[in-house]
């Protein structure tokens, strides 16, 4: 990610239909990253292989988010076209550098070598090239999203070849018992206890923002990822403004 390396944060957004030409809509317009979620939706790789291919008519990233656990899978999205990995519920160091292991060639991981996919320009880039690449531009972020995670997010961090620690409020307050209250003072401790982590292992942290005004705030406290909203939700918050726009009309809406 170009602008990471300028010091400069991203702002993602996620998409979750399955219309190939949202993605490339999205990209056209610049956002920096799209994010695809492969851990609670029911895509197949061959749909998201599309996604993905759509959208590198314009500049967008693509980060695509596996199940826990499912190491196998994550070459499989990087042979199709995935710029990076975020790999979720992450509780210690040494799952962090099994996904590592999966992730990468050789000397950093242990990831099997096809080459024949988009990621490699369908075999026409030179091997060596390929694999430099592949390694150096693929960025992994280890999502932290409990408490066993958070006590060892500094550590997490420090992993060689994770590039971001990205918090995962919904589960987090969940499992503490402030469900999607980000209000919450314990909220904003583990936000704190990322930034800490992040800053103290010199890597970058990052995490959904809610409002332009919450974005503000974590880019103040060093955030170099800020996602928000989806083309789900934007939708959804865009139907129900029509209709309360049309009921002063007298439509009704069962």
């Amino acid at each position: 990610m170009g602008k990471w390396a300028e010091g400069k944060p991203v702002l993602g957004i996620t998409l979750h239909f399955k219309d190939p030409s949202i993605y490339e809509l999205t990209s056209i317009l610049g956002f920096d990253l799209i994010w695809i979620d492969l851990e609670h939706h029911a895509h197949s790789l061959e749909s998201v292989s599309e996604f993905m291919r759509a959208a590198r008519v314009g500049s967008s990233d693509i980060l695509t988010r596996p199940g826990k656990g499912e190491f196998i899978k994550m070459a499989r999205i990087l042979e199709a076209g995935s710029n990076g990995i975020m790999y979720p519920r992450c509780g210690s160091v040494e799952e962090a550098k099994q996904v590592v292991q999966q992730m990468k060639f050789p000397p950093m991981g242990g990831r099997g070598l096809d080459g024949s996919g988009p990621d490699a320009l369908f075999g026409t880039l030179p091997l060596g090239s390929y694999l430099e690449k592949a390694n150096k531009e693929t960025f992994l972020l280890i999502q932290i999203e409990d408490s066993q995670g958070l006590s060892v997010a500094a550590d997490i961090a420090r992993v060689d070849g994770v590039d971001m620690i990205f918090f995962g409020p919904g589960d987090y307050s969940l499992q503490e018992g402030f469900p999607g209250n980000f209000q919450d003072p314990r909220y904003w401790e583990a936000i704190e206890i990322m930034a800490q982590s992040a800053e103290l292992a010199g890597k970058m942290w990052g995490t959904p923002a809610f409002s332009l005004e919450h974005a503000e705030k974590l880019l103040g406290m060093g955030a170099m990822l800020i996602t928000y909203s989806s083309d789900m939700t934007l939708l959804r918050k865009r139907l129900n403004n029509i209709q309360e726009e049309f009921q002063s009309l007298g439509f009704s809406f069962s």
